[in-house]
């Protein structure tokens, strides 16, 4: 049996709004979905759990990841059409 769903209003500044409905459509989903999942995560502690792996995740491998990071912002002359070899 699906779950019947409940209606409510909220009220958000438009600039809130709009960022909202920007993060929404660059997840591929519509702005309700958004919504609920964000209380989903922040309410079952997902959010929590995905926040302390990625900051751990930095804490081994931070070093790695900015020179990684550093190495792709630096074009490399011999990669550049035109460049001599």
């Amino acid at each position: 049996m699906a779950s019947v769903k409940k209606q409510t209003q909220v009220r958000l500044e438009p600039d809130v709004l709009a960022a909202g409905k920007d993060a929404a459509a660059a997840r591929g989903l519509d702005f309700n979905r958004y919504v609920e999942r964000l209380i989903i995560e922040d309410t079952t502690g997902a959010r929590a759990a995905g926040m302390a792996a990625a900051q751990r995740l930095i804490d081994q491998h931070g070093a790695f990841l900015d020179d990684l990071e550093e190495q792709l912002d630096t074009p490399d002359a011999r990669a550049q059409p035109g460049a001599a070899a």
